[in-house]
């Protein structure tokens, strides 16, 4: 199978044209299932409700959704991208997930991260998994990494990839992936973007790039560049994901004891 991220480097509201550029570096792509960053065609560092609101789309049928569902058809791939959804009268920071066959279904971030949590509610969709064919995927966004129990919880729904649309500033994520894959005996893909905004006199944030591909036993398959964009594919054996085995008496998800856990 292969997989893979696309780090970019988005202009603030040039929703439109964010899309135009992705769609013509995709070219001739061959990869079976690419993962964009959080906020992906909007940018990230708002400034009031009034422009959340404005940005944010309904989804399906938002343009983001409508045209990340053109690029899963054209180039027979699966699709997880992170924007900004409104529906309600309440808006999500939310990733979509497409494929060949159409629209497959939304995510909307559990943990919210700075202030975040003054323009968004926090998720209710809980976290999903999807069999999209070669394997069955999860979407967790950017700082649900801080939390250990995003990934398990997908990971117990039976997810082999875990799929990680981002907007990372904290420094430590990258590697904390491979921890998170390694415990959970699974597959990630960690989309982030560059660059640096800086809007209505705020503190400039720094994205930081890194985005990777890790494998169940915590190797390190690509990790991009801290400030370029970079579009990578990497082929990777589903199977590695289905072995929990650690040893010939260890199972990992087999041997663990929830009741002595606290919720």
């Amino acid at each position: 199978m292969k997989v893979g991220y696309f780090q970019t480097h988005p202009e603030f509201g040039e929703v439109q044209r964010n899309i135009e550029q992705v769609a013509s570096r995709l070219g001739s792509l061959d990869c079976d299932l690419l993962v964009l960053p959080e906020f992906a065609f909007s940018g990230y560092q708002f400034v009031s409700r009034e422009e959340v609101i404005e940005l944010s789309e309904r989804v399906p049928d938002g343009p983001t959704t409508q045209a990340c569902l053109e690029l899963a058809r054209r180039h027979r791939m699966h699709l997880v991208v992170g924007l900004p959804e409104q529906t309600g009268g309440q808006c999500y920071n939310s990733a979509i997930v497409v494929g060949p066959s159409g629209f497959l279904g939304s995510y909307r971030k559990t943990h919210l991260f700075c202030e975040e949590t003054l323009f968004f509610s926090p998720g209710d969709s809980g976290f999903r998994v999807w069999d999209i064919g070669p394997a069955r995927i999860g979407v967790m966004i950017c700082f649900d990494w801080y939390y250990p129990e995003s990934a398990r919880t997908l990971a117990l729904q039976g997810a082999e990839i875990l799929c990680h649309p981002s907007n990372l500033v904290l420094p430590h994520c990258p590697d904390a992936m491979v921890t998170r894959s390694l415990e959970n005996r699974v597959f990630s893909i960690t989309a982030n973007r560059i660059g640096q905004e800086a809007r209505g006199g705020k503190p400039p944030l720094t994205f930081i790039g890194k985005s990777e591909v890790v494998s169940p036993t915590g190797r390190i398959l690509s990790r991009a560049s801290a400030d370029t964009p970079e579009l990578t594919v990497v082929e990777i054996d589903v199977d590695e994901a289905r072995n929990k085995s650690i040893n010939p008496y260890n199972e990992l998800l087999k041997d663990r004891r929830p009741g002595h856990y606290f919720s």
